[in-house]
């Protein structure tokens, strides 16, 4: 994590000056680092005129949306909730390599229509340097909808977010990436309600015997894929927990129940996506977790 240092120290001045020109704004709030920093800057610069959005659908884990009120509480931020409708996209359910872009396209759209309700004029998210050089289309979704990214715009790393939730006391400022559930189902493979809730129980259960960080992956044939931290890969091949789990994840409706070597990362799906495909799709952009 990037020490908390004097250049630290300014850009999150910058960031504080920045949302402050805004005027007003509604951030685009998942619970996650990126987002609560960027929130709780907001409510810094902006009082009553920053809101917090939560977007609900399907792809959202169990949780998530409790934890963003708590913190938005704590932040003193107003919050709002709405419910999203990707899944009425048949270009999110088929699952393609641009998924994310239709995901972000129907959250953008909805926060714009509430913009005059809300009173607010801009719409920032929570993307950060790093995200530059991934590969993310919801940012092209981002810039269609003139959303702002803060925390991008005052060339914030994702470690230099972390330093500053931690000098902020956010709670967040260490917790894992939590990408959408949808990130977990391999392209090809259409995305519904239900392997989403697969892909959450599984992970769930997992999570509740220590297994942290984690992705249950589902692959076509109803096979779940999980990644773990290479250092406890043996802990699931023991007899005993080896049955537990794959008696655990077959209830849930998987068929088969792998476990893989090379452990958990960041992107794994986006492994199988030739470089030349996603400069044609997204040529202004530069993977999902």
């Amino acid at each position: 994590m990037a020490e908390l240092t004097g250049e630290l120290d300014e850009k999150r001045e910058r960031l504080i000056e920045l949302l402050r020109s805004y005027g007003s704004c509604a951030v685009a709030f998942s619970g996650g680092v990126d987002s609560t920093v960027v929130a709780k800057a907001a409510q810094l610069a902006l009082g009553a005129r920053a809101v917090a959005v939560t977007g609900v659908s399907a792809s959202l884990a169990e949780g998530e949306l409790d934890d963003a009120r708590r913190l938005a509480q704590s932040i003193g931020i107003r919050h709002e909730v709405i419910s999203t409708e990707e899944f009425s996209r048949p270009q999110y359910v088929r699952n393609d390599p641009d998924r994310c872009y239709h995901c972000k396209s129907e959250l953008y759209g909805r926060l714009e229509h509430l913009l005059p309700r809300l009173g607010v004029a801009v719409i920032v998210n929570g993307a950060n340097r790093d995200d530059a050089g991934d590969y993310r289309p919801g940012m092209v979704a981002g810039a269609e909808h003139a959303v702002r990214s803060p925390l991008l715009e005052c060339a914030f790393t994702k470690d230099e977010v972390r330093s500053l939730a931690a000098q902020w006391q956010l709670p967040v400022w260490d917790k894992p990436a939590t990408p959408c559930l949808s990130s977990r189902v391999a392209y090809g493979e259409e995305v519904t309600p239900e392997r989403l809730a697969m892909i959450d129980e599984a992970e769930r259960f997992l999570r509740a015997r220590g297994c942290s960080p984690l992705r249950v992956r589902y692959h076509r044939g109803e096979m779940a894929r999980i990644e773990l931290d290479p250092e406890q890969l043996s802990r699931l091949t023991e007899p005993s927990v080896r049955q537990e789990v794959l008696a655990r994840l077959k209830s849930l409706g998987f068929r088969y129940v792998t476990l893989d070597l090379e452990g958990f990362r960041s992107g794994s799906m986006n492994q199988v996506l030739p470089p030349e495909s996603i400069k044609r799709i997204y040529p202004a952009t530069n993977p999902e977790a």
